[in-house]
């Protein structure tokens, strides 16, 4: 006999079992209508959502990329403006 995780006497988890599936397809029909219904609602809103964005991402987003001044000092880098 194998040994798997996955053998015949374990139940599927909720999201695959059948009420599951019933209750993933009732959230996305609604969803579907509640996006509809507001369509312009969000509409209007999306140019102030557009400019929150830029200071999310200029939050958030300066870890990453190509700024190198992490961990130099004040003289490498008066060092290097000098060459």
């Amino acid at each position: 006999m194998s040994n798997s995780a996955h053998s015949a006497n374990t139940p599927p988890t909720f999201l695959r079992s059948k009420p599951g599936i019933a209750l993933g397809m009732l959230l996305v029909i609604a969803l579907f209508y509640l996006a509809r219904e507001h369509y312009g609602h969000m509409l209007g809103l999306l140019p102030y959502m557009i400019l929150l964005l830029c200071p999310l991402m200029h939050f958030f987003g300066h870890h990453h990329g190509g700024h190198s001044h992490h961990g130099e000092t004040s003289d490498s880098t008066k060092d290097a403006n000098r060459s």
